[in-house]
């Protein structure tokens, strides 16, 4: 799913192709993918574009007469931009708006059609589709302790909840665990206030250094390719593959669809996390440290 830093060049790219451009035709594939029935999709037709805006994980298009255009991309949704000498992709397209400057179509991967659009007028109905999380990149450490220790959540579970944290998901939340040096299961209400200041500051500073280098990747290009898995970061996507800081390897928690990457080392006193598939397969056998898990490996290997 694109978080934060995503979004961000998202919408730099966007600000560059269609702020103040008139929007000059709209195509719904998918009757799905469209949340709102007032107002209608052609009340925008002919509009300009005035505002951009990221909301959590979302990217609000801002059009003349307060309206706003809403997307929220999911796990496999994608923007693209096709320029008006381009030729035109087969990508089957859930949606299709064209501008003087260009076209930008949404995609996605996969048979399940969780990407929404939503059209909404005013801010009170804008302001009702953000889930409240705080500003990370803006939030001094006061604020972020008080949004962090307002529940007792693992601290993987606090990151990514929307309501408490404004676009951090899996993929950026595994790299700021691993940059302060945290279990992604610690309690928030256990941490002490050093460990608090680390994590503010990881997380921070993780997002922008991201916003850096995925900037610096796509220069002045729309951002293609958009994917949670960079082969720069530290741990997210990287099972079994070693830490770039201690070496050891880095290991996963699997959940429903998702899963969670950290380091032993570094993150949890060489202590391995249970894998809930894992664990009920190995039962008693399943490691408990790095060094049982290693050796685990050689009798599988041998």
């Amino acid at each position: 799913m694109p978080e934060l830093p995503d979004i961000t060049i998202y919408l730099e790219a966007l600000e560059k192709r269609i702020l103040h451009q008139p929007l000059l035709e709209t195509r719904i594939a998918n009757p799905f993918l469209l949340r709102t029935a007032v107002p209608p999709m052609n009340s925008i037709r002919g509009k300009r574009v005035v505002g951009l805006r990221r909301i959590g994980k979302r990217i609000a298009v801002g059009f003349e007469a307060e309206l706003w255009l809403v997307f929220h991309l999911m796990i496999a949704g994608r923007l693209h931009w096709q320029e008006p000498a381009d030729k035109p992709s087969r990508r089957p397209r859930l949606a299709t708006f064209d501008f003087p400057t260009g076209v930008l179509f949404l995609t996605e991967a996969g048979t399940k059609r969780r990407a929404s659009l939503h059209l909404v007028q005013g801010e009170n109905a804008l302001d009702a589709l953000n889930p409240g999380g705080l500003d990370v990149l803006n939030a001094d450490l006061t604020a972020f302790a008080n949004a962090l220790t307002k529940r007792n959540h693992t601290l993987k579970r606090a990151l990514t909840d929307p309501t408490l944290f404004d676009g951090i998901g899996n993929a950026y939340s595994d790299e700021i665990l691993h940059r302060a040096k945290l279990s992604p299961i610690a309690l928030t209400q256990k941490l002490n206030p050093q460990q608090v200041q680390r994590l503010h500051e990881s997380t921070q500073n993780i997002l922008r250094e991201w916003i850096v280098r995925l900037r610096e990747k796509t220069g002045g290009s729309f951002p293609e390719n958009v994917t949670a898995f960079q082969p720069e970061m530290a741990v997210h996507g990287r099972f079994k593959q070693p830490c770039p800081v201690c070496g050891s390897i880095v290991q996963r928690i699997r959940y429903a669809e998702n899963e969670t990457n950290y380091c032993p080392t570094c993150q949890t006193q060489g202590k391995l996390l249970a894998d809930r598939s894992l664990s009920l397969l190995l039962r008693k056998d399943w490691p408990k440290t790095i060094e049982e898990w290693e050796q685990l490996r050689g009798i599988q290997r041998r």
